[in-house]
């Protein structure tokens, strides 16, 4: 069972970010669902069914993205996957499309070698085809490294989302404007 999409998977190294150049980003396939969702259930409070994950592939292929080992293409050390959203604008009645960061983890054994980088980076120009005008998502308030990430890429906070997760946590609603990009 495959998807319907283009799911190829183009190596591209992403040398900018990758200071150790031990791992590949790569578009996510079908087949690497099940490791991607091992990725999130060891690294994130938060789980996904399978189906979300194959349904944001489906949907969006060019912005869901792995990030693998150079030398073992099949280890999977983390994700991005993004969808796009349709909203009204906060200054008129018309709809305008925002990219909605879904989830993003790097395994603990591999963090800050730059994997989230490289992984929000060509996430957010893979997605930006979609006529944006803004990047949105939500971060847990105690996440001091996804919210200096974050910063790095532009994001600044517009508000708080109130026990926005399952264990009572709020999250912090960052975007970042398309065109500061």
């Amino acid at each position: 069972m495959g998807t319907d999409k283009d799911t190829h998977t183009d190596i591209i190294d992403f040398n900018i970010t990758n200071r150790a150049n031990d791992f590949i980003i790569r578009r996510c396939a079908f087949d690497d669902l099940e490791l991607v969702k091992e990725v999130n259930e060891k690294e994130l409070p938060e789980d996904y069914p399978f189906f979300f994950y194959k349904s944001i592939l489906d949907n969006f292929p060019e912005a869901f993205l792995i990030a693998c080992m150079k030398d073992d293409p099949e280890k999977i050390i983390g994700y991005v996957m993004w969808r796009v959203e349709k909203t009204p604008s906060k200054h008129s009645l018309r709809l305008i499309s925002k990219g909605h960061l879904v989830s993003i983890a790097v395994l603990k054994s591999c963090q800050r070698k730059g994997a989230a980088s490289a992984l929000l980076a060509k996430s957010m120009y893979a997605i930006k085809k979609h006529n944006l005008k803004e990047y949105v998502l939500e971060v847990r308030i105690s996440n001091y490294s996804a919210i200096n990430l974050y910063a790095k890429f532009n994001y600044m906070t517009e508000g708080i989302k109130k026990k926005y997760y399952k264990d009572g946590e709020n999250a912090y609603y960052i975007v970042c404007k398309a065109e500061n990009l």
